[in-house]
């Protein structure tokens, strides 16, 4: 069995990004990702089975909110 690279998806997932590479992007650990979507928080995910993925655009614009709502506030 080949091990798994992080190499750029290709298909259906090439827009998606799991949790682990959303933490070390955001310089977060994946388990606050996780509290942050328990609490309605975070950016908007998808689950499927056990694996949970972010659509980059969905992050951008989530991220693009919080900064307006940290400007008003």
């Amino acid at each position: 069995m080949k091990p798994r690279t992080a190499e750029p998806r290709a298909g259906v997932l090439s827009d998606w990004i799991g949790r682990v590479e959303l933490a070390e992007e955001l310089g977060v650990t994946p388990d606050t990702l996780a509290r942050w979507a328990t609490r309605g928080t975070g950016p908007p995910l998808v689950k499927v089975g056990r694996r949970v993925f972010y659509r980059r655009k969905s992050v951008e614009r989530w991220l693009a909110e919080s900064e307006r709502k940290n400007q008003n506030g």
